[in-house]
Order: structure tokens, then C-alpha cells, then sequence
């Protein structure tokens, strides 16, 4: 069956949804995990990492989905859990987030990005099982990934079980691109050794990780998606976008952010965070917009267009300087290599040759997983070179990961 006729299988299906339950055609794990009665908490002590697109398919925050559950269902709700941003979404990327009293529900909501970053015995010691319902976005750097794969291990440790409720990876289930992670280069923006696109959801990453930490550990569940297939980008799933971190407010910021985040750690052009379309628009001062649209554009790429523009960052990368650059505009379910267009950008802005400033690049070499890529570069190397070692590598991950993929 082509994508064309099993979407429009799934519309159908969700039209009818819809209108009978006011459902759309998938199910988030959060909705299968109450409509089957929350079986696998029954009796447990139970603490929540969240974050604000922690909702169900209507809408209702996961938050109060367990508080309702916990009364009727036989289980305790005691601990809240935030990562990057906190349970609320009220913090800016990279500040520490610090333990509170959450103001809606009384419980502790404790920081797994302020002093730790991996919960600790103190902060499971009364939990029987910790619950993951964060939405990711389908790129390693996005540190959701990493604080569930310290989650698990914490888990491992303790013998405590681990709860993932399912979620879709935004870009889909298909797309793999980039190099994976070596090992003096781990790091929270590259905390799992898979491509930087990796195609994977949240589950499946779980389970993927498990086999790495401990094959032996028999507390985790994944609670699946209903409805969900591999070639579902997020506007086929017919659920709301709700922004996972402040930078990420619309759908259209995910595959964005696979095409200029790695960009935006060198720190030299905007990639749009600090404006209203973070990870979208791209650009410097002195820029000249329609050279630099014309010189992207010239490359072809499918599902892909650069429209010039001009910008003024209201803070971060040249606050209140006038930029010129491009909007970038991709279809998920269609755009070529996502993670190669943050390599053109960088070749068509003319900063390759910053590459050997060993003082701008940290990041960069951390989100790419090694300093392969830059030195590859520095050196005067192909990206067409790059892009043939990163099939392999993705090659090679897609059958790797076949006994871990929960959907067809």
C-alpha cells in the first residue's frame, strides 16, 4: 500500500473517530494507559517525569490524567519529575531547574536538570515505578532522549520499574541520518549512541538502551501507540502540536531543528532562536538574502525551499542586529537529508573556515557525536564524502534496530 493510500486509510479512519469518540486516529500511550485502566500501576507508588506536550490526545496534561487515575485505579501519584525547561516549560534552554512544590497538584516536583541530571536513590525512595511521558522531536541533541536513557539506568540501578508511555517521533519512523556517537564525545546533547536522526520513538529508544544497560532487567513497559505507522510524519497523526521546550513551538520547528541546531552551536549565524521562528530562519548580518536563497536553492533539494529574508533576533546570536538569510521551509514526509542542510548552510554563510577555532566548537563536535565531521570539513573534504559514511552508518542502524521497532 503507498503512503498516499494509507494516509488516506488513517484520515478515514480518524474522521470516523472523530466523530464518534472526538478522538483523533492515534492513541498516545497516556490514552491507552487509561483506557485500559492504568493495569500496569495498580498498587504502586508512582512518580512522573513531564513536561508541558506532556498531554493526552485531548489535551488533558498527563498530570492530571494519574491524579484522576490514581483515585479510582488503586495506585499512589507522589512525585513529579522535570527535565530541560521543568514540568512547565518555564525555563530557559541550559539554566538549571531547581526542586519545587508543583502549585497544582502539592507533590515535589524534583529537577533532573539542576544538581543531577539522573535521579538518585533520595529522589526514588518512595517510588515503586517512574512513569516517561515526554514528547521528543526526533533529533539525538534534543536532551529528552538522554534523560530517558538516565531515567532507565537510575531504574536499572534500583530496582525500580520504568514506565514509557509512547509517543510518535515527529519526523517518522523512516528517516535516518547522520553519524552516530563515539565514545569521548558522549554527552547530554549526545547521550545515546544512535544517528543524529535516528527514526525511533521514545519506546523503542527505551528498549534500544535497555538491551545496552542491562539485557536482563525485566521492569520496563512501554505502553504502545494505537494507530501509529513508521511512515507518519506528525501532521498524519491528527494530533494537536503542543510545544515541547520554549524553542520548539510548532510542529514545523522539528524537522527544522534537525536542519540548523547543529549550526547553531558554532554560535556565528542565527538559526532563529531568539526570534519568532526559532530553527527556521537562518542568517547573519552584511548577508546578502536573495544571494544566499539563490545559492541554497540551487542545490535542489527535494521537499526543501530557501526564502530570503531578513531578521532581527530579539536576543541570543546577534541580538537586535539586522540579519539577512533565509526561511527555511521543508516538507517532513518528502525533504532530502535533513541533517546535511546544516552543512550547506554552513559552506554557503562562508564559515567553514571557522572550523579550526578550537575554541567555538565544543558544542558543535558534542551535538555531531565526534569531531569527525568538523575535521573533515576543516580539512577541505566533501560533504558528498560525509553523506556516503553517514548511509553506511544508517545502513547499517536500520538493522540494528529491527528487533526493537514496536510498528510497522
Amino acid at each position: 500500500m503507498t503512503k498516499r493510500w494509507k494516509f488516506l486509510a488513517v484520515w478515514l479512519c480518524g474522521l470516523l473517530c472523530v466523530s464518534a469518540v472526538g478522538e483523533p486516529p492515534v492513541q498516545l500511550g497516556i490514552d491507552v494507559l487509561r483506557d485500559g485502566g492504568f493495569k500496569p500501576l495498580r498498587g504502586q507508588r508512582v512518580g512522573l517525569v513531564a513536561h508541558p506536550a506532556s498531554v493526552a490526545g485531548d489535551l488533558t496534561a498527563t498530570v492530571d490524567v494519574l491524579a484522576r487515575g490514581a483515585k479510582a485505579h488503586g495506585f499512589r501519584f507522589v512525585a513529579l519529575f522535570g527535565p530541560e525547561h521543568g514540568v512547565y516549560g518555564d525555563e530557559y534552554a541550559g539554566d538549571k531547574v531547581t526542586d519545587r512544590v508543583d502549585p497544582r497538584t502539592g507533590l515535589p516536583a524534583r529537577s533532573l536538570y539542576g544538581k543531577t541530571r539522573k535521579p538518585t536513590p533520595e529522589m526514588l525512595a518512595d517510588i515503586d515505578t517512574l512513569v516517561f511521558d515526554l514528547q521528543d522531536i526526533g533529533s539525538r541533541s534534543y536532551t529528552y532522549i538522554s534523560t530517558m536513557t538516565l531515567c532507565l539506568e537510575a531504574c536499572i540501578e534500583q530496582g525500580k520499574r520504568f514506565v514509557v508511555l509512547d509517543r510518535p517521533n515527529p519526523l517518522g519512523g523512516l528517516r535516518i541520518e547522520g553519524p552516530g556517537v563515539t565514545p569521548d564525545f558522549v554527552s547530554f546533547i549526545s547521550q545515546i549512541d544512535v544517528p543524529y536522526v535516528h527514526g525511533l520513538t521514545m519506546g523503542e529508544l527505551a528498549l534500544l538502551e535497555k538491551q545496552r544497560l542491562d539485557p536482563s532487567y525485566e521492569g520496563l513497559t512501554v505502553v504502545k501507540m494505537r494507530g501509529w505507522q513508521r511512515d507518519m510524519t506528525w501532521d498524519d497523526t491528527g494530533l494537536t502540536w503542543v510545544a515541547t521546550s520554549p524553542h520548539i513551538p510548532f510542529a514545523s520547528s522539528a524537522p527544522a531543528y534537525a536542519a540548523t541546531g547543529v549550526l547553531g552551536e558554532l554560535g556565528l549565524a542565527s538559526n532563529g532562536v531568539g526570534y519568532t521562528l526559532p530553527f527556521e530562519m537562518v542568517g547573519m548580518p552584511g548577508v546578502d538574502s536573495d544571494t544566499l536563497a539563490d545559492r541554497l536553492n540551487a542545490h535542489g533539494l527535494k521537499g526543501v525551499k530557501f526564502r530570503a529574508a531578513r531578521f532581527k533576533p530579539f536576543y541570543a546570536t546577534h541580538e537586535g542586529e539586522p540579519c539577512g538569510g533565509v526561511q527555511v521551509h521543508i516538507e517532513p514526509d518528502a525533504a532530502a537529508n535533513l541533517y546535511a542542510i546544516n552543512f550547506l548552510l554552513l559552506d554557503a554563510l562562508g564559515l567553514r573556515k571557522t572550523l579550526s577555532d578550537h575554541d567555538k566548537v565544543s558544542g558543535f563536535d558534542k551535538a555531531n557525536g565526534s569531531d569527525a565531521v568538523r575535521e573533515h570539513l576543516a580539512g577541505g573534504g566533501t560533504l558528498e564524502r560525509l553523506m556516503i559514511a553517514w548511509q553506511r552508518h544508517a545502513d547499517d542502524f536500520r538493522r540494528q534496530r529491527k528487533p526493537f521497532l514496536l510498528y510497522e
